[in-house]
Protein backbone atom coordinates (compact mmCIF):
# COMPACT_ATOMS: atom_id res chain seq x y z
CA UNK A 1 0.00 0.00 0.00
CA UNK A 2 1.39 3.41 -0.99
CA UNK A 3 0.65 6.60 0.92
CA UNK A 4 1.67 9.95 -0.47
CA UNK A 5 3.19 12.91 1.27
CA UNK A 6 4.05 16.37 0.02
CA UNK A 7 7.81 15.87 0.44
CA UNK A 8 8.58 13.25 -2.21
CA UNK A 9 12.32 13.14 -2.86
CA UNK A 10 13.69 13.06 -6.40
CA UNK A 11 16.67 10.73 -6.53
CA UNK A 12 19.67 10.68 -8.86
CA UNK A 13 19.78 7.23 -10.46
CA UNK A 14 22.37 5.66 -12.77
CA UNK A 15 21.56 2.82 -15.19
CA UNK A 16 24.10 0.18 -16.17
CA UNK A 17 23.39 -2.31 -18.95
CA UNK A 18 25.59 -5.39 -18.95
CA UNK A 19 25.77 -6.88 -22.44
CA UNK A 20 28.24 -8.09 -25.00
CA UNK A 21 25.87 -7.22 -27.85
CA UNK A 22 23.67 -4.22 -27.01
CA UNK A 23 24.32 -0.61 -27.94
CA UNK A 24 22.39 2.62 -27.32
CA UNK A 25 19.87 1.84 -30.06
CA UNK A 26 19.24 -1.79 -29.07
CA UNK A 27 19.33 -1.37 -25.29
CA UNK A 28 15.58 -1.80 -24.73
CA UNK A 29 15.98 -2.78 -21.06
CA UNK A 30 18.24 0.12 -20.13
CA UNK A 31 16.08 2.53 -22.10
CA UNK A 32 12.96 1.21 -20.34
CA UNK A 33 14.58 1.82 -16.94
CA UNK A 34 15.54 5.37 -17.94
CA UNK A 35 11.97 6.13 -19.02
CA UNK A 36 10.53 4.49 -15.88
CA UNK A 37 12.75 6.35 -13.41
CA UNK A 38 12.18 9.68 -15.15
CA UNK A 39 8.44 8.99 -15.29
CA UNK A 40 8.53 8.49 -11.51
CA UNK A 41 10.10 11.94 -11.04
CA UNK A 42 13.71 10.88 -10.59
CA UNK A 43 16.77 12.17 -12.45
CA UNK A 44 19.01 10.09 -14.69
CA UNK A 45 22.48 10.66 -13.23
CA UNK A 46 24.34 8.58 -15.82
CA UNK A 47 23.89 5.64 -18.19
CA UNK A 48 26.45 3.18 -19.46
CA UNK A 49 26.66 -0.09 -21.36
CA UNK A 50 29.55 -2.42 -20.51
CA UNK A 51 30.61 -5.86 -21.64
CA UNK A 52 29.79 -8.75 -19.33
CA UNK A 53 33.16 -8.46 -17.61
CA UNK A 54 33.54 -8.34 -13.83
CA UNK A 55 36.20 -5.63 -13.88
CA UNK A 56 34.44 -3.35 -16.38
CA UNK A 57 31.25 -3.57 -14.30
CA UNK A 58 33.11 -2.85 -11.07
CA UNK A 59 34.99 0.09 -12.61
CA UNK A 60 31.80 1.87 -13.66
CA UNK A 61 29.89 0.93 -10.51
CA UNK A 62 32.74 1.99 -8.22
CA UNK A 63 32.79 5.48 -9.77
CA UNK A 64 29.05 5.81 -9.24
CA UNK A 65 29.21 4.39 -5.69
CA UNK A 66 31.94 6.91 -4.80
CA UNK A 67 29.85 9.79 -6.20
CA UNK A 68 27.77 11.07 -3.28
CA UNK A 69 25.26 12.64 -5.66
CA UNK A 70 24.19 9.23 -7.06
CA UNK A 71 21.60 7.59 -4.81
CA UNK A 72 20.77 4.41 -6.73
CA UNK A 73 22.11 2.20 -9.50
CA UNK A 74 19.89 0.01 -11.67
CA UNK A 75 21.79 -2.83 -13.36
CA UNK A 76 20.24 -4.91 -16.12
CA UNK A 77 21.82 -8.06 -17.53
CA UNK A 78 24.33 -10.72 -16.60
CA UNK A 79 22.30 -12.39 -13.83
CA UNK A 80 21.74 -15.75 -15.53
CA UNK A 81 23.84 -18.90 -15.81
CA UNK A 82 25.60 -18.62 -19.16
CA UNK A 83 29.36 -18.68 -19.18
CA UNK A 84 29.55 -14.89 -19.53
CA UNK A 85 26.92 -13.99 -16.87
CA UNK A 86 28.89 -12.46 -14.00
CA UNK A 87 26.86 -9.59 -12.55
CA UNK A 88 26.40 -11.22 -9.11
CA UNK A 89 30.11 -11.99 -8.91
CA UNK A 90 30.94 -8.39 -9.86
CA UNK A 91 28.54 -6.66 -7.49
CA UNK A 92 28.22 -8.82 -4.36
CA UNK A 93 31.77 -7.98 -3.15
CA UNK A 94 30.98 -4.26 -3.47
CA UNK A 95 27.99 -4.40 -1.12
CA UNK A 96 28.32 -3.14 2.45
CA UNK A 97 24.96 -4.81 3.10
CA UNK A 98 22.92 -7.22 1.00
CA UNK A 99 19.22 -6.65 0.36
CA UNK A 100 18.31 -10.34 0.28
CA UNK A 101 14.60 -9.63 0.05
CA UNK A 102 14.96 -8.10 -3.43
CA UNK A 103 16.05 -11.32 -5.13
CA UNK A 104 13.56 -13.36 -3.13
CA UNK A 105 10.65 -11.04 -3.95
CA UNK A 106 11.70 -10.68 -7.60
CA UNK A 107 11.67 -14.45 -8.06
CA UNK A 108 8.33 -14.70 -6.24
CA UNK A 109 6.70 -12.13 -8.53
CA UNK A 110 8.45 -13.55 -11.59
CA UNK A 111 7.16 -17.06 -10.78
CA UNK A 112 3.65 -15.85 -11.58
CA UNK A 113 4.87 -14.67 -14.98
CA UNK A 114 7.35 -17.33 -16.14
CA UNK A 115 6.84 -20.23 -13.75
CA UNK A 116 9.72 -22.18 -12.33
CA UNK A 117 12.15 -20.78 -14.92
CA UNK A 118 12.54 -17.93 -12.44
CA UNK A 119 15.05 -20.09 -10.52
CA UNK A 120 17.54 -19.24 -13.25
CA UNK A 121 17.54 -15.58 -12.21
CA UNK A 122 20.26 -14.50 -9.84
CA UNK A 123 18.73 -11.05 -9.25
CA UNK A 124 20.30 -9.34 -6.25
CA UNK A 125 20.56 -6.00 -4.50
CA UNK A 126 22.64 -4.29 -1.87
CA UNK A 127 23.84 -1.06 -0.34
CA UNK A 128 27.31 0.36 -0.95
CA UNK A 129 28.39 3.73 0.44
CA UNK A 130 24.74 4.75 0.93
CA UNK A 131 23.92 3.84 -2.69
CA UNK A 132 21.26 1.19 -3.28
CA UNK A 133 22.02 -1.13 -6.19
CA UNK A 134 19.42 -3.34 -7.87
CA UNK A 135 20.72 -6.01 -10.29
CA UNK A 136 18.06 -7.60 -12.48
CA UNK A 137 17.92 -9.80 -15.57
CA UNK A 138 18.53 -8.28 -18.99
CA UNK A 139 15.13 -8.80 -20.56
CA UNK A 140 12.84 -5.79 -20.77
CA UNK A 141 10.05 -7.89 -19.26
CA UNK A 142 12.19 -8.70 -16.21
CA UNK A 143 13.08 -5.02 -15.83
CA UNK A 144 9.38 -4.11 -15.92
CA UNK A 145 8.65 -6.78 -13.30
CA UNK A 146 11.42 -5.50 -11.03
CA UNK A 147 10.55 -1.82 -11.50
CA UNK A 148 6.78 -2.01 -11.16
CA UNK A 149 6.74 -4.78 -8.56
CA UNK A 150 9.51 -3.59 -6.25
CA UNK A 151 11.94 -0.83 -7.20
CA UNK A 152 9.53 1.99 -8.01
CA UNK A 153 7.99 1.87 -4.53
CA UNK A 154 11.29 1.34 -2.76
CA UNK A 155 12.76 4.46 -4.38
CA UNK A 156 9.62 6.50 -3.63
CA UNK A 157 10.21 8.54 -0.48
CA UNK A 158 6.45 8.70 0.11
CA UNK A 159 5.98 4.90 0.09
CA UNK A 160 4.96 3.56 3.49
CA UNK A 161 5.71 1.97 5.80
CA UNK A 162 9.32 2.03 4.55
CA UNK A 163 11.49 2.74 1.51
CA UNK A 164 15.18 3.20 0.72
CA UNK A 165 15.18 7.00 0.41
CA UNK A 166 16.17 7.63 4.05
CA UNK A 167 19.10 5.22 3.72
CA UNK A 168 20.50 6.80 0.56
CA UNK A 169 19.88 10.51 1.06
CA UNK A 170 21.82 12.43 3.67
CA UNK A 171 19.81 14.09 6.39
CA UNK A 172 16.67 11.96 6.08
CA UNK A 173 15.34 9.46 8.62
CA UNK A 174 13.14 6.43 8.14
CA UNK A 175 9.84 7.48 9.70
CA UNK A 176 8.80 3.90 10.49
CA UNK A 177 11.84 3.63 12.78
CA UNK A 178 10.85 6.73 14.76
CA UNK A 179 7.59 5.28 16.04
Amino acid sequence: MTHTTKDKTSLNIAVLTVSDTRNDETDSSGNYLVQALQGAGHTLADKSIVKDDVYQMRAVASQWIADNTIHAILVTGGTGFTERDSTPEAFAPLFDKSVDGFGELFRHISYGEIGNSTIQSRALAGLANNTVIFCMPGSTGACKTAWTGIIEDQLDSSHRPCNFAPHITIGKKCESREQ
